[in-house]
């Protein structure tokens, strides 16, 4: 059982940045592929960005496209959401998800999943 936990939620003004963490004591974190997902009220579960195990490719939703960034850092275990120019509309719910085998945009596709992190954006 992979175990995610992340961190660096909070509320920002928007145009303001965060940065999100998502740590595992997993020791075989490297060959995972790694997502953020986000989830606001009344809303389903949307995708945000993936990046392979390498970290040599990385998907992005069109709506964080240019302002989001993933990076992963396999000697610590971790993967990061960057989210700069943030937008009223990013307020959410962010998850992360771990998979051996799936790299993709479906929630459904990956099997690990954190218990997620709040990101309040206020106008």
């Amino acid at each position: 059982q992979v175990q995610l936990v992340e961190s660096g939620g909070g509320l920002a003004q928007a145009g303001g940045s965060l940065r999100l963490s998502c740590a595992t004591s997993e020791r075989t974190f490297s060959v995972y592929h790694m997502g953020w997902f986000r989830q606001a009220p009344g809303k389903e579960r949307a995708f945000v960005a993936a990046i392979r195990w390498s970290g040599g490719n990385t998907a992005y939703a069109d709506s964080v496209k240019g302002r989001f960034t993933i990076s992963r850092d396999n000697a610590k275990n971790t993967v990061f959401l960057q989210m700069n120019s943030l937008k009223p509309e990013d307020t959410a719910v962010y998850y992360c998800a771990a998979d051996r085998t799936y790299y993709g945009s479906s929630y459904l596709g990956f099997h690990y999943w954190g218990q997620g992190t709040q990101v309040t954006v206020s106008s």
